[in-house]
């Protein structure tokens, strides 16, 4: 571990650019093989720009939270070699952030409340359309849109119910509209919104590039919304291709994707050969020994900062 982290103190030395990168885990289980491409992509990007990369928890949805499962996070990264420049930040601490920032929203007449259910929206949107539809992503027809009173900003944060974002009908936000809708930004159980969460994150730490899966492709275009409304900085968003399993399924906590817990050096090494494999990183040096002497080479190696089948934003 000390060469690990002697390794850290001299690319923290070495970070003169302006990249601020981070890897966002929620501690629902454990890292898998997905998770670890993922890690290691966003590090990889920070450290070929020598700029800083950070990790913070996204323990905001508490229901979900698995006992533990944060520090076994932090541990199972420092195995292979990635550790945050910067004190690790969790979500379930910046609950304040969180709150002004949808007081900001309301204030600018922004957000409205809403008692629909999924269920409510799927069975109007049914009629509506005739057909039956995918319970995934369902575009809210804006049924609470124009009935619900307005809320005193006081008593916004008390409210039982959800509270949704009010996108403009114009056609400047005609996608937008199409494909998203008025989404939720705090749910009636209080808890505030992914979106939100992560928008208000990513500007107050100073985030300038974003490394995530390409199963969060979507969220691009709320969240790039939320940021021009709150005059918050715009960030670089790169989304690489899943890892998948060998039933072409994506590897997932809630499909059991098994945890990656290496017993050993050689394992370990083994992982990270796997990950890069999968990013389309070529490592010229078989003979490897240490961690840190695999992310050196793989630093150099990283491909342009644009892996095989990447979507850049």
């Amino acid at each position: 571990m000390d060469e690990i982290r002697n390794w850290h103190t001299l690319i923290l030395t070495m970070s003169k650019s302006n990249y601020r990168g981070r890897f966002a885990p929620t501690p629902s289980g454990l890292l898998h093989a997905g998770s670890l491409a993922t890690a290691l992509a966003s590090w990889l990007d920070a450290k070929a720009a020598h700029g800083i990369w950070l990790i913070r928890i996204e323990d905001l949805d508490l229901p979900r939270v698995v006992t533990g499962a944060d520090q076994a996070i932090l541990q199972q990264l420092a195995l292979f070699g990635m550790t945050s420049d910067e004190p690790v930040v969790f979500q379930s601490q910046r609950q304040n952030s969180y709150k002004e920032q949808l007081e900001k929203l309301h204030l600018q007449g922004l957000t409205y409340p809403c008692s629909c259910s999924r269920k409510e929206i799927t069975h109007h949107l049914q009629r509506q359309n005739g057909s039956n539809l995918p319970t995934q992503g369902l575009i809210y027809p804006g049924t609470c849109r124009t009935i619900t009173p307005w809320i005193d900003p006081l008593e916004l944060n008390h409210c039982q119910l959800a509270i949704r974002v009010r996108i403009p009908r114009d056609d400047q936000h005609q996608l937008l509209r199409q494909t998203v809708g008025d989404f939720v930004v705090r749910r009636a159980d209080q808890i505030m919104s992914y979106q939100l969460a992560v928008v208000t994150d990513d500007a107050q730490q100073g985030i300038t590039h974003v490394v995530r899966g390409a199963d969060l492709l979507d969220n691009v275009a709320r969240q790039v919304w939320l940021q021009q409304v709150l005059h918050l900085p715009l960030v670089h968003y790169l989304h690489i291709p899943l890892v998948l399993s060998p039933q072409s399924e994506k590897l997932s906590k809630q499909t059991m994707a098994p945890a990656i817990w290496p017993p050993n050096l050689l394992a370990t090494l083994q992982f990270l050969y796997s990950a890069a494999s999968h990013l389309g990183i070529q490592i010229p040096n078989r003979n490897i020994q240490t961690v840190p002497e695999w992310l050196q080479s793989a630093v150099l190696a990283w491909p342009d900062r644009q892996p095989p089948g990447a979507i850049t934003f």
